[in-house]
C-alpha cells in the first residue's frame, strides 16, 4: 500500500483574508503529488522551499512504488476522498520498461481527469542530468546515473571524496542547487518538450515534463499564481 508523507500537517483553512492581527495572510497553494517511486521523487520534491514572498505551498506527497497507470488512479482516488481542496494534483512517473500503450494511456487518463503529469522517458534522473547538460539523445537509466556522477565529480575538488549516485538519495535537491543550474534545466527541458507532436508520448526519448511541476513549486507559474490570487480575492 502506498505510504503518505505529509509536509506541514496544518492543512488549515484556506485564504482567510485577515489574521488575528488584522493583517493580510499568506496566499496558500495546496498540492497533492503522487509519485511512482517510494523515495527518489518524494525526497526531491519535499526539499523545495515552501515560501515565496506572500505565497506558501502546502504539499502532500504519496510515494507508492506502483506502475504508471496506478499512479494516476491513486492520484484520482486520493483527490476524490480528501476533504482538502487541492489547487494542483500531480502524478509523477517514468516510462522505464512499461509498454508504450500503457504509458500513453496513463497520460491521457490523467488529462481526462484533471490530473497534471510530470512524466519522464526514460527515467526521472533525466531531470537531474538537465542541471548539467542539454541531453537530446536517448539514454538508459544506468547511463543517466553515471552521467550525473561524472557531472558532480567534475565540480568537486580533486581532494574531495568522489560522489556516487544512489537512488533515494535524500540530498539530491541540495546537490543540484549547489553544483547544477536549475534555470538551465528548465529551459532545456522546455525546449525539448516543445518539439513533441501528437499523443504518442512514449516515442519521445529523452523527454521530461518535471520542469512544469518545478516551476509551480518555485512560485513561477503565472497560471497557478493567478488562480491563487483570484481565490484569495474571493475569500475562498
Amino acid at each position: 500500500m502506498a505510504r503518505t508523507i505529509k509536509i506541514d500537517n496544518a492543512l488549515q483553512k484556506r485564504f482567510s483574508k485577515k489574521n488575528k492581527k488584522n493583517e493580510p495572510r499568506d496566499l496558500e497553494a495546496f498540492f497533492l503529488i503522487v509519485c511512482e517511486g517510494k523515495k527518489t521523487e518524494p525526497n526531491y520534491f519535499k526539499s523545495f522551499p515552501r515560501r515565496f514572498g506572500k505565497k506558501v505551498h502546502n504539499i502532500e506527497l504519496d510515494g507508492g512504488g506502483i506502475s504508471t497507470l496506478k499512479v494516476v488512479e491513486k492520484a484520482i482516488e486520493l483527490r476524490n476522498k480528501s476533504k482538502q481542496k487541492y489547487d494542483r494534483v500531480w502524478a509523477v512517473f517514468d516510462r522505464d520498461s512499461f509498454r508504450s500503450t500503457s504509458f500513453n494511456s496513463a497520460i491521457l487518463k490523467a488529462k481526462a481527469n484533471d490530473i497534471y503529469c510530470a512524466w519522464s522517458n526514460e527515467a526521472f534522473e533525466l531531470w537531474y542530468l538537465f542541471h548539467f547538460h542539454n541531453r537530446i539523445t536517448a539514454m538508459k537509466r544506468e547511463e543517466y546515473e553515471k552521467a550525473i556522477e561524472n557531472a558532480i565529480n567534475a565540480k568537486l575538488p580533486r581532494s574531495s571524496p568522489r560522489f556516487e549516485y544512489v537512488k533515494n538519495h535524500p540530498g539530491m535537491y541540495d546537490l543540484l542547487k549547489k553544483f547544477g543550474n536549475q534555470d538551465l534545466a528548465i529551459r532545456w527541458a522546455k525546449d525539448l518538450s516543445n518539439k513533441m507532436v501528437g499523443e504518442n508520448f512514449a516515442q519521445y526519448n529523452p523527454q521530461t515534463q518535471v520542469f512544469k511541476l518545478v516551476e509551480e513549486l518555485n512560485g513561477k507559474s503565472e497560471e497557478l499564481n493567478k488562480e491563487i490570487e483570484e481565490k484569495y480575492q474571493k475569500g475562498e
